[in-house]
């Protein structure tokens, strides 16, 4: 059974930091890409990032620059680490394996003063 576990969020102020990980188990991790979507209350979810099996990632226009996407085959846990954070950043954060309609439970991110 695949389950994937977020963790990290929390509340911070802007400008501040956070590192959300995502600690997937029932599948071989190494093999598949990675997503972080983010829905914030009242929008559409929207994709944040993107790591391919390979570790190439990708990135929605509106984090680039201030988001890291990177992966621990090791652990088989994809990581978010996020700067520079904003008030409009404020959203359940999910991940997600690619090609698989398998999500976490979310963790709450909460930018403000």
């Amino acid at each position: 059974q695949v389950q994937l576990v977020e963790s990290g969020g929390g509340l911070v102020q802007p400008g501040g930091s956070l590192r959300l990980s995502c600690a997937a188990s029932g599948i071989i991790f190494s093999i598949y890409g990675m997503n972080w979507y983010r829905r914030a209350p009242g929008k559409q979810r929207e994709l944040v990032a993107t790591i391919t099996s390979g570790g190439n990632p990708n990135y929605a226009e509106s984090v680039k620059g201030r988001f890291t996407v990177y992966r621990d085959n090791a652990k088989n846990t994809v990581y978010l680490q996020m700067n520079s954070l904003k008030p409009e950043d404020t959203a359940v954060y999910y991940c997600n394996v690619i090609g698989m309609p398998y999500w976490g439970q979310g963790t709450q991110v909460t930018v403000s003063s």
